[in-house]
């Protein structure tokens, strides 16, 4: 009897080796895996980089807007929005068409903010609908050049 607990105990031990080894096996593959896939992405993220720097170097003029504040259209009129926002323009020439016709610019600012509910306006995809609508009625107005895009530095609905 107590060879066959001799085979049974090296057996055993056979067996859990070979798990072990099976299992450093599999880990061995899923880290190489996971380390092509790191400098993969890594070489990915040095070419994002560059394209990043050449887009910011292509970037056109600034204009910073005065800070508005309009009520929202939401019932009673008790939310208000205050938005800060910089134009970026598509040449320099156009500055000076922004500024000459900035009553027009606020105007049209000014008569679509107040038409927004919060709930339109509260999301990312909201603020970028937003966006998208000012540009294209900006961009009706301006005649020298385009305005590329807006950023909010600042909206606080309250």
């Amino acid at each position: 009897m107590s060879t066959k607990i001799v085979i049974i105990i090296v057996g055993v031990i056979i067996l859990m080796m070979a798990m072990m080894g099976g299992a450093f096996f599999f880990m061995w593959q899923k880290m190489n895996t996971t380390i092509v896939q790191m400098q993969a992405q890594n070489e990915t993220g040095e070419e994002d980089e560059e394209q990043a720097e050449e887009e910011a170097a292509a970037m056109g003029p600034i204009y910073k807007m005065d800070t508005l504040i309009v009520n929202l259209a939401d019932q009673g009129g008790k939310r208000y929005l205050r938005v800060t926002m910089e134009l970026e323009l598509s040449a320099p020439e156009v500055l000076e068409e922004i500024q000459t016709r900035m009553p027009q610019l606020q105007n049209t600012i000014l008569m679509v903010l107040p038409s927004k509910q919060y709930s339109e306006i509260s999301t990312t995809e909201g603020k970028m609908a937003l966006r998208d609508e000012l540009i294209a009625k900006m961009n009706a107005i301006l005649r020298k050049g385009t305005v590329n895009t807006i950023y909010f530095t600042e909206f606080v609905v309250q």
